[in-house]
C-alpha cells in the first residue's frame, strides 16, 4: 500500500536517511523505532511531502507520490500526525478538529460525521470542545491531534511518537485507541521511542539507526531480538 524504495535525504552535505526502504501492507500498524535523531520523523516529513529525496521513490497505492505537494498527498489519504502536537493553542477544540477536514471543506455531512466519530473515540473533547487547546492537559491535546488527523478521513496515518511525555496509564489509552482505529480500517505507520507500547500492537517493525535502518522483522522477532530488547526495551 505504501513502499519506500531506496530513499535518501539531506539537509544540506549532511545525510538524514539513507536508502530507507519500508513496506507497509494495508490493514497494518507498523513501527519505525529508534532514539531521538535516528531518521524516523525524517522519514515520515519525506513521506508527506515536506522533504523531497535525493534518490529512491515512494509509492501508494502503486503510484509515485514522490515530488507530490502535501496537501495532495493528504488529500490521496496519507495524513500525518506530528510529533509535538503542533495544535493552534488559542483555537478551540473543535475548530482545531476541523482544520483536519480542510482538505474536504466542502463535504459537510462528512465533516459532521467524522466530528461525531472523533468524540465516540474520545468522549472527553466533546465536553471540552469549545476549551482552548491549549488549556487542555497533554494527553487531551494528543486526542485532539490524532482527532484532527482523523478528520482528514486517512487511509494510512503517520504517527510520529504520540507517546512522548505522557502519563503511563494514558500512553495505555492512546496505543488502545490506535488499535481501535486500526481495526476500523485505517493503516497506520507509527514512530515510537517506546518499543515495549508499540511492540505490542504492531504487526512489524523497523529500527533506525544513525538514519538507516539496522533491524526489521515482525513484532515477535523484534520482541525476541536481544539487542533490540536490551536497546529499547530495557530488559
Amino acid at each position: 500500500m505504501l513502499k519506500l524504495n531506496g530513499i535518501s535525504v539531506k539537509y544540506g552535505s549532511f545525510t538524514a536517511i539513507q536508502r530507507v526502504n519500508i513496506d507497509v501492507t494495508q490493514g497494518d500498524i507498523v513501527v519505525l523505532l529508534g532514539s531521538n535523531g535516528a531518521g524516523k520523523s525524517t522519514t515520515f516529513r519525506t513521506i508527506s511531502g515536506l522533504n523531497k529525496p535525493f534518490e529512491g521513490d515512494i509509492e501508494f497505492e502503486g503510484k509515485s507520490i514522490k515530488g507530490r505537494s502535501p496537501d495532495k498527498i493528504v488529500q490521496s489519504g496519507v495524513v500525518q500526525c506530528p510529533e509535538g502536537r503542533k495544535l493552534f493553542s488559542e483555537m478551540s477544540v473543535q475548530e482545531n478538529l476541523r482544520m483536519g477536514a480542510y482538505v474536504h471543506r466542502a463535504k459537510k455531512d462528512q465533516i459532521k460525521q467524522s466530528l461525531e466519530h472523533v468524540y465516540e473515540l474520545f468522549p472527553i473533547l466533546k465536553e471540552k470542545r469549545n476549551d482552548p487547546a491549549g488549556s487542555l492537559s497533554g494527553g487531551q491535546q494528543q486526542m485532539v491531534a490524532i482527532g484532527r488527523a482523523l478528520m482528514a478521513k486517512p487511509k494510512v496515518m503517520l504517527l510520529d511518537e504520540p507517546s512522548v511525555g505522557l502519563a503511563p496509564l494514558i500512553v495505555e489509552q492512546m496505543f488502545e485507541v490506535i488499535q481501535q482505529i486500526n481495526k476500523e480500517g485505517t493503516t497506520i505507520l507509527l514512530a515510537e521511542q517506546n518499543a515495549n507500547a508499540a511492540l505490542k500492537i504492531a504487526t512489524k517493525g523497523y529500527v533506525f539507526e544513525n538514519g538507516s535502518i539496522v533491524v526489521e522483522g515482525s513484532a515477535d522477532e523484534l520482541f525476541s531480538n536481544e539487542e533490540v530488547r536490551k536497546a529499547y526495551i530495557g530488559a
